[in-house]
C-alpha cells in the first residue's frame, strides 16, 4: 500500500495523498474530496489499491468515497452558483441561457447522476459548475453524485475483485466506449420521455 502511494505521489506530486492513506479506508474519502473539489487525482487507481487491500470492506470503501467525491463536488458547484450566471451571459444570449436552465431542470437528477458514473475523460466538473449556475438544489446535487458515484465505484470493486488491480486499465481503456453507450442511453432516454410528454400534450389539446 505505501509503495502504491509512493508512485502516486512521484507521479502526481501529491504530498497529501500519503497522509490520507495513514488513516486507513477512511483516507479515500479524504482523496474523493481532494479529487472533486480541486486537485486531480487518479480516483479509480486509488481506490482499487483500497479495495484490494481491504476486499472485505469494498462497499463501505465506495462509499466513503462517494460521500468525499459529493461533498467536494460542492465547491465547484458553489463557484458555478455564485458567478456562473454572469460567465455563461458574457458567453451566449439570454434566450439560449433559459432555453438551457430548461433543459437541465427537466433532467437535473440524470444530469448530473450520469457524468458521475462515466470514467475519465468525462469533464465532470463541468456539469458540476452547471448544476450550480442553473441553481439545482443542493439536496438533489449531493444525491444526484453520490448514487453516480456509488454505482461507477462499485462497478469498478467488483472488477477489481474478480480481475485484481488491473482492472483499472480495462476500464481506462474502454472508458470512450462507456462514455458512448451511455451516453446514447441518456439520449434514447430523453427522445423517449420528450415523444411520451409530446404526445400527453396533443392528447390534452384535443
Amino acid at each position: 500500500m505505501k509503495h502504491f502511494f509512493a508512485q502516486i505521489l512521484a507521479e502526481w506530486k501529491l504530498v497529501l495523498l500519503p497522509a490520507l492513506s495513514k488513516y486507513g479506508i477512511w483516507g479515500v474519502a479524504g482523496v474523493a474530496l481532494l479529487d472533486s473539489s480541486s486537485i486531480p487525482v487518479p480516483m479509480d487507481v486509488v481506490l482499487a489499491a483500497y479495495v484490494w487491500a481491504d476486499k472485505s470492506r469494498f462497499w463501505l470503501i465506495c462509499l466513503l468515497a462517494a460521500a468525499g467525491s459529493a461533498i467536494g463536488g460542492l465547491v465547484p458547484y458553489g463557484v458555478g452558483r455564485a458567478g456562473g450566471e454572469l460567465f455563461l451571459l458574457k458567453r451566449i444570449n439570454r434566450e439560449r441561457f433559459e432555453r438551457m436552465r430548461d433543459r437541465f431542470a427537466r433532467q437535473e437528477f440524470l444530469a448530473m447522476m450520469i457524468p458521475s458514473i462515466l470514467p475519465p475523460p468525462t469533464p465532470w466538473k463541468v456539469f458540476v459548475f452547471a448544476a450550480g449556475v442553473f441553481e439545482m438544489r443542493i439536496g438533489p446535487f449531493l444525491f444526484a453524485v453520490f448514487c453516480g458515484r456509488m454505482v461507477r465505484w462499485i462497478t469498478l470493486s467488483l472488477l477489481v475483485l474478480k480481475l485484481g488491480p488491473g482492472a483499472v486499465d480495462i476500464v481506462a481503456h474502454h472508458a470512450l466506449t462507456a462514455t458512448s453507450v451511455v451516453g446514447a442511453l441518456a439520449l434514447a432516454g430523453f427522445a423517449w420521455w420528450w415523444m411520451k410528454r409530446r404526445r400527453a400534450g396533443k392528447l390534452l389539446e384535443d
